[in-house]
């Protein structure tokens, strides 16, 4: 099942960066990708969910880190020197910030046929697919499309109802 999407067919197609939390297959738009960086510790915030790892700092910003493992209530992994973090744009109600997300690994950039995407099953909780943009076949796996603003965005502006780097601050007082 090989797609015929024509090259530079305009907004039937877009890339889409590749990662992998277990078994699954997740992928987000490439355009939100800032940066692909090896694990590396962070500094932990009081309070803060348990999804939420702590903070980098990232040439002087600082960068909330989320472990997707734990936000998709998945079995622990060590971090391992394959451990990634992948540095994403995200919108969220106070404006356009940066979050890091903890991922198994990077597989690659696909295109995805716009056409070929389909929307995510119905489940008995609006809840447990809110973030799923869609669906798509890749090279006989299928590959979950995320909506990282309603993710990551949404869910840790109220989750934390704390600016990350005023707690960075506030425990570096």
């Amino acid at each position: 099942m090989s797609s015929n999407a024509q090259p530079g067919s305009g907004s039937g197609s877009h890339q889409v960066l590749t990662f992998v939390l277990g078994n699954e297959t997740y992928g987000v738009d490439i355009l939100r990708v800032q940066e692909i960086r090896g694990w590396s510790a962070v500094t932990k915030i009081p309070h803060a969910p348990a999804h939420v790892l702590g903070v980098l700092n990232l040439r002087g910003s600082i960068v909330p880190i989320v472990d997707l493992r734990m936000r998709f209530a998945l079995e622990r992994a060590e971090y391992t020197t394959v451990t990634v973090i992948i540095v994403m744009s995200v919108n969220t109600p106070a404006g356009r910030r940066d979050f890091g997300v903890v991922v198994d690994g990077v597989s690659d950039v696909v295109d995805v046929n716009s056409a070929e995407v389909k929307p995510a099953p119905e489940l008995g909780s609006r809840s447990a697919t809110d973030y799923i943009r869609g669906l798509v076949s890749v090279a006989e796996r299928m590959v979950v499309l995320l909506d990282i603003d309603r993710l990551i965005g949404r869910d840790l502006a109220l989750s934390t109802g704390v600016d990350a780097e005023e707690a960075l601050a506030a425990s570096a007082a």
